[in-house]
């Protein structure tokens, strides 16, 4: 390989991992181009740990990586072709298949195979009348999307932060000033200036947002929801302490899956964590399971509750309307994010929903990307007065 196309092949190699998501500059590109010059390209592992060295500083940056490392220098000769073709896997070891992220695919093969052509003229359309491409994908509906629209709404999502709630807890921090006299901060600061006393030492409560609990329903009917809300979610747990459950015949907890940093490594975590995907609902008894295991230890700091369920409950009893009770007095506040809603003659006639809507304090739509942001905006304040209602 001549040296020009040695560079041309790193450079764009490079501006790739960029593309999804590593962090690099062109000084990484000289370097990678020295070290290749020092070290020689005829190993593949050689050149594979040597720009591994260089481009990886992130532990969830591995995997992205790996795969456009592989994809992108995959000629290989015709003996080691050959040898792969001839040689018969071990018994009981072969490889799992990998899916290959999207966004490596896209940032990898985004330019090639396209033709440049000129530009067309430009011409200037009357569009008053006519909706904006933001509006419309605010407004549709996440079951309606195309994968192109989904990417876009997830990008979107990814964009959305929690307003600066902060409540007080029973911690206190130093002040400059407070009602509280700080005795031991007075003390340790006499002993520095070697006993003579100074200006008193004051500190008040400490300020934090309270953590968010959100219950996520998984059933065949949520299918279309239930991964959007994820990311929803994913965004989220970036800036504030989100604890996630998911539900569907039993109750699966994926705070600790959700919070990898890649959000497609996060989703292929929870998917493989929950084991009742598109399967039936029973609210009830995931109610009662979280209300028996978990309520006291991520219920203690006063959270508020999202509960993400259609309401169509499998076997409707007074279980159900119990659990959601206790569920309600053991939160700050309960906000029940229902897609049905998106439909305007929407009627709770079903036992499950007649079961739950007494029980909460809010009671929202969640099917689209309008949905999602009129939430946001929602939690920055408490509601005007207890009892279900509809928004």
């Amino acid at each position: 390989m001549s040296e020009a196309r040695l560079a041309e092949n790193v450079a764009y190699f490079a501006r790739a991992l960029r593309a999804a998501g590593l962090r690099l500059g062109p000084g990484d590109v000289l370097d990678a181009l020295s070290a290749l010059e020092m070290i020689g390209v005829r190993v593949r592992a050689d050149v594979y740990w040597t720009l591994h060295a260089l481009f990886v500083r992130r532990q969830e940056d591995h995997e992205v990586f790996d795969q456009a490392f592989h994809l992108f220098w995959r000629r290989r000769a015709a003996t080691e072709k050959l040898l792969a073709l001839l040689s018969p896997p071990a018994p009981g070891r072969a490889a799992p298949e990998r899916k290959t992220l999207r966004r490596v695919e896209e940032a990898l093969f985004a330019g090639i195979g396209t033709r440049k052509e000129a530009p067309a003229p430009e011409i200037e359309v009357e569009a008053r009348l006519s909706a904006s491409s933001d509006d419309v994908l605010r407004t549709r509906d996440f079951a309606q999307m195309s994968a192109a629209e989904m990417r876009a709404a997830r990008q979107r999502i990814a964009a959305l932060r929690l307003p600066d709630d902060e409540t007080l807890t029973r911690r206190f921090r130093s002040a400059a000033r407070g009602a509280r006299f700080d005795l031991r901060a007075s003390a340790r600061a006499a002993l520095a200036s070697g006993g003579e006393m100074l200006a008193p030492r004051f500190k008040a409560p400490r300020r934090r947002p309270p953590p968010l609990v959100a219950l996520v329903d998984i059933s065949g009917s949520m299918a279309d929801y239930s991964r959007p809300i994820l990311h929803f979610l994913h965004a989220l747990s970036r800036t504030r302490r989100v604890h996630v459950f998911l539900f569907g015949t039993r109750l699966t907890n994926v705070t600790r899956a959700l919070r990898r940093r890649d959000p497609d490594a996060a989703l292929a975590a929870v998917a493989g964590a929950a084991q009742d995907w598109a399967g039936g609902t029973r609210i009830g008894a995931s109610l009662h399971a979280f209300n028996k295991t978990w309520s006291r230890r991520v219920l203690g700091q006063g959270p508020v509750v999202l509960l993400i369920t259609d309401g169509l409950e499998r076997d409707p009893d007074a279980t159900l309307e119990a659990e959601i009770a206790r569920l309600h007095r053991s939160c700050r506040r309960l906000i029940w994010l229902n897609p049905l809603l998106r439909f305007s003659g929407f009627e709770p006639k079903a036992r499950g929903i007649r079961a739950l809507l007494p029980h909460v304090d809010e009671f929202r739509p969640v099917h689209d990307l309008a949905s999602l942001e009129a939430l946001v905006a929602a939690l920055s304040c408490p509601p005007s007065r207890p009892g279900a209602r509809r928004i």
